[in-house]
């Protein structure tokens, strides 16, 4: 240590066409960025030069000039399994109080690295090799261990999509928290791994049209959004970029004749819900090594192999919201508070009071506030009117459907179900009318028996058999 820092390497240097990642701050006091560029004409991204830059206590300069010797001139992928703990080796080991210092250099390099390829890089393509998409939890790790096994060579990637310090990062698929906990398994598998910072793209492609749906009284999957708009194009783009063909994630699902979603043969955690918005030519560069397995197969295979997230429990929350109220969430980053109207049966007559319609949604019955009688649900919410409506679940069933901004990726006469919740059952229906292949702005399903509507701006996700055929937007 003592060498880094009487002569830290690269201090104060910015090479010309670098990538800049930075760490720690107001919380900690120590603040390190690290700067890394990349020649983009050789094969395997080397890095042409590095430098840094630190405040805070003497460890964490040791540590960013550690980084610069460790990574310059390094192969792109190479620079991509420098950890924390081969950081501290180069020091000379670090102590617990000072090996904050090694993950903060860690973070800040591997955020630089993102970026410059991102921008820069342009690997040769490499037979066999794969992105994998690592989460941090037990399913991504899975997907990547056996990816592994079959001999392909394996690049982890995490993706940084919020940061809110409200939230339960511990709890988020995607906060600053899960990177370093994905990067660290990715390592501990022998992968070279990527973080890339997409907060900005998935504010304003997907948390922003969350937040005005809401305010319009509608009720919308995100991560459909996230799936199709955001998250997945953003990897497959990535992997090009590494000299990858494949991207693969640890989603329930599979691929049918290399064009069309198929369910996973565990229907209980089946996704192809939330994936149904990919594109055939997405679907094409797509695996999902966890499509024919189930959940307890993929803990025992984690167990197996040792990987410390085998007994971690699954996320529930929307990424962004992990730990705090849909309300409080809308509050602090929309300015939408407290807005109290009446709750009201469908004579109108007022039975109490909520705060905000946009706090329900279609079928809900716990936290009306209304006691005694029989259970009501929420019939319907009117943002305009700023009233809930609520009845009995009778008056919830129906036996058809209005789909609008529809994408058919097959003849709509093979329709045969609707799924309408994200884990929820699929619904015998047919389509109405005969609708060719393509897009269309609003077709009806009518359903073999009455089952309960669901909000207006959920997807509805088309099926033939197993195969997803199309989607489209549940309307009023």
């Amino acid at each position: 240590m003592v060498t880094h820092l009487e002569r830290p390497l690269g201090r104060g240097r910015t090479p010309a066409g670098a990538c800049t990642g930075a760490a720690g701050g107001a919380a900690c006091g120590d603040l390190v960025r690290v700067s890394v560029a990349i020649d983009p004409r050789s094969p395997d991204g080397r890095v042409a030069d590095a430098g840094f830059d630190a405040s805070g206590c003497g460890a964490t300069i040791a540590a960013g000039s550690a980084v610069v010797g460790l990574v310059r001139g390094a192969p792109l992928l190479e620079a991509a399994r420098v950890s924390a703990k081969e950081i501290a080796s180069e020091l000379g080991g670090l102590g617990a109080s000072k090996r904050h210092a090694a993950e903060l250099a860690a973070d800040a390099l591997h955020r630089a690295l993102g970026s410059a390829t991102r921008e820069h890089a342009a690997l040769s393509p490499a037979q066999g090799r794969t992105l994998v998409a690592m989460s941090g939890g037990v399913d991504s790790a899975v997907a990547a261990l056996l990816v592994s096994e079959e001999g392909a060579q394996a690049v982890g990637v995490t993706l940084e999509l919020w940061s809110d310090a409200e939230n339960d990062g511990d709890l988020s698929c995607c906060s600053a928290q899960a990177v370093r906990a994905a990067r660290e398994l990715a390592h501990g598998l022998g992968m070279p791994h990527l973080s890339i910072d997409l907060r900005a793209e998935f504010r304003a492609g997907v948390v922003d049209h969350w937040i005005s749906d809401h305010a319009a009284g509608l009720t919308p999957n995100p991560c459909v959004r996230c799936n199709g708009n955001v998250r997945l194009d953003a990897m497959l783009e990535l992997a090009g970029r590494l000299g990858a063909r494949t991207l693969a994630t640890g989603h329930y699902a599979r691929v049918h004749d290399g064009r069309m979603l198929r369910m996973a043969t565990d229907e209980s955690k089946d996704q192809s819900y939330v994936l149904s918005a990919l594109a055939p030519d997405s679907l094409e560069r797509l695996r999902f090594p966890l499509g024919t397995l189930r959940k307890p197969q993929v803990r025992e295979l984690a167990r197996r192999a040792g990987l410390a997230v085998a007994r971690r429990r699954d996320s529930q929350d929307l990424c962004f919201l992990a730990g705090t109220r849909k309300g409080a969430f809308l509050e602090r980053h929309a300015s939408v508070g407290p807005r109290p109207g009446p709750i009201v049966d469908q004579r109108g007559t007022v039975l109490g009071e909520h705060s905000g319609t946009h706090l329900f949604t279609v079928g809900q019955r716990h936290g009306l506030g209304i006691g005694g009688g029989h259970p009501l649900y929420v019939l319907r919410t009117d943002a305009r009117a700023n009233s809930v409506t609520v009845g009995p679940r009778a008056e919830l069933l129906a036996r058809d459907l209005a789909v609008s901004e529809v994408t058919l990726h097959r003849h709509g006469g093979c329709v045969d179900g609707v799924r309408v919740r994200s884990h929820g059952r699929r619904f015998p229906c047919r389509m109405t009318q005969g609708a060719p292949a393509g897009r269309h702005p609003r077709v009806r399903l009518e359903l073999a028996q009455p089952a309960e509507r669901t909000a207006p701006g959920q997807l509805a996700c088309l099926y033939a058999g197993e195969m997803v055929v199309g989607y489209g937007t549940i309307a009023s």
